[in-house]
């Protein structure tokens, strides 16, 4: 049996105790945080332009898929430019780790998540027809491609929102504010599920990042997020 003590608590007290942690904000001189925040605003706007003009393309379109590597650069580009990027840690049987089995454990807990949602939205046409839209681009290219761009875009997707765009909010709502900012980017590509899934997976990242006061856990749970949907998703929709 488990012994638990003060500083040794049960494994659900710990994941509990994990994932409503807040993390205090680094300081950053405020040369930084400016620079942060004029960084972060121009790659927002150009980022959900780039979006946007992707999905005026047709499936199996070249362009839509150089222009998902782009937007990857973008966002990864940005982050990097606008500062510092902190891959948090978190506090696990006694001692201070990288959250490597946090992130990829609740990307596979939200995987799920959205697979069983899939399986009702696959009952509803109007819903379903939205996903299939947007899974049509992921059927008509080599999956290795698609499995790269799904890749890229999880990593340079948290570096900028979860990493640049959550610093830059300093002690103003940075999770809130950069969930909104998500969405309102993610929407660009003009599809209600993708803003439902955006909405969803955001707040999860946004809560990871908060916890653990960096991007590596937000990261794996994309990561592990996206791939389960790229490779399960076709399927259940008979594509």
């Amino acid at each position: 049996m488990t012994q638990t003590s003060p500083t040794r608590p049960g494994l659900i007290r710990e994941f509990t105790d994990i994932l409503t942690k807040i993390s205090v904000p680094y300081h950053e001189p405020n040369a930084v945080v400016l620079r942060r925040r004029i960084v972060v605003g121009v790659v927002l706007v150009l980022g959900a332009g780039v979006l946007g003009f992707m999905h005026t393309k047709q499936p199996g379109d070249a362009w839509f898929y150089w222009l998902s590597l782009a937007l990857g650069a973008i966002w990864a580009v940005g982050a990097m430019v606008s500062g510092p990027m902190h891959l948090g840690v978190v506090r696990f049987r006694g001692r201070n780790e990288r959250p490597v089995f946090t992130g990829t454990g609740v990307g596979l807990v939200l995987g799920g998540f959205f697979i069983l949602g899939a399986l009702a939205v696959q009952q509803v046409p109007l819903l379903a027809d939205q996903v299939t839209a947007v899974l049509d681009f992921t059927t008509q290219v080599s999956w290795r491609l698609v499995v790269l761009i799904a890749i890229v875009n999880a990593i340079a997707e948290e570096m900028f929102f979860r990493g640049a765009l959550f610093s830059a909010f300093g002690r103003h709502y940075p999770l809130v504010l950069s969930t909104v900012l998500y969405i309102a980017a993610m929407m660009a590509a003009g599809n209600l599920m993708v803003g439902l899934a955006a909405l969803v997976l955001g707040t999860v990242c946004a809560v990871e990042r908060r916890a653990t006061g960096g991007v590596l856990a937000p990261v794996l749970t994309h990561l592990v997020w996206g791939l389960m949907m790229v490779l399960a998703l076709p399927p259940i929709f008979g594509m």
